[in-house]
């Protein structure tokens, strides 16, 4: 069992290249994960990082034994996971990333359902509009969009990512007579911002006959969040490309009304992100099945879809 936890230690402090944050996640100190891998190092005869006052590099031999060494461990990892689980319901502490404003409105909702079902398991849900590297920060799931996809990373998809034009119902009886986005040149627009690349996207609007058109619209405001867009927006302050997800609301409470309902964007899919490993830890099994599940039961597939 020695050898076992010092491979742990290992294989955690060069997925991210610290023995600090592998600690955290490891739930010991960094002097005790160093002197674990140390250990190791001395067992095996070779020196697996290169250390530094700012963070570990893999050596060459230290690459070849994480490569060797990875796939087995979590192999044996998610095995008693589910021998665990097989003697008893999924249990376990389950880390999941998902968007703030999208977990908020979509899935904690269904949390008191989930735990009701699955009592063992202790949600350690982040809340996070930036991308996640799945198996490096150690997140059992992650749900969301445009992810992508590293090896040994599977998606299942939830529902379309579509985009479409919003804008407050006072502000459309102020400008009427839009019927193409070639009549949105001179309009205000509510532009987002990526969080991840700070670049406004340059959108290409598709027709629901596939026709396409570019979007350009004067830019009035630039914002990093659908959600504040939405509510930009719903005060008269122009026209936002948002999310549906983030527009559903404002669109069935009447706050808001699409801009040239026959135009939106394809963002590709909203899916969830899980480990393609083939003996999954129970709590994540269980998890992906019941958001799949749910997701089909409130269809939110057709709900979040522009067409």
């Amino acid at each position: 069992m020695e050898n076992f936890s010092s491979i742990e230690c290992f294989v955690r402090s060069a997925e991210v290249g610290s023995f600090a944050e592998a600690a955290r996640r490891l739930s010991l100190t960094p002097a005790a994960v160093g002197k674990s891998v140390a250990k190791l190092e001395a067992k095996l005869g070779v020196r697996l990082f290169q250390r530094s006052t700012r963070k570990l590099t893999l050596t060459e031999a230290g690459q070849r034994f994480l490569g060797e060494v990875s796939a087995s461990l979590n192999t044996i990892q998610n095995a008693v996971a589910n021998l665990a689980s097989a003697e008893g319901s999924p249990a376990g502490t389950l880390k999941v990333s998902v968007g703030t404003v999208f977990g908020c409105l979509y899935v904690v909702p269904l949390l008191a359902e989930f735990l009701q079902r699955y009592p063992a398991i202790t949600p350690d849900w982040h809340f996070d509009n930036r991308q996640v590297d799945l198996i490096g920060q150690g997140f059992d799931a992650a749900i969301g969009g445009g992810f992508d996809l590293p090896q040994g990373v599977v998606a299942s998809k939830l529902a379309p990512a579509h985009r479409v034009l919003v804008a407050s119902p006072h502000w459309l009886q102020d400008h009427e007579g839009i019927r193409h986005p070639d009549d949105l040149h001179h309009c205000d627009g509510i532009l987002i911002r990526s969080p991840q690349t700070g670049r406004i996207r340059s959108w290409p609007l598709s027709h629901r006959s596939h026709e396409q058109s570019p979007l350009r619209m004067k830019v009035r405001m630039t914002l990093s969040d659908s959600e504040a867009a939405c509510r930009a927006a719903s005060q008269g302050l122009g026209v936002a490309l948002v999310s549906m997800p983030f527009a559903l609301p404002y669109l069935r409470s009447g706050a808001l009304q699409r801009v040239l309902p026959e135009w939106y964007v394809e963002d590709g899919n909203i899916s969830i992100y899980y480990s393609g490993h083939k003996l999954l830890p129970g709590k994540t099994r269980a998890f992906v099945d019941f958001i799949i599940e749910q997701f089909a039961e409130h269809q939110w597939a057709r709900h979040f879809s522009a067409v």
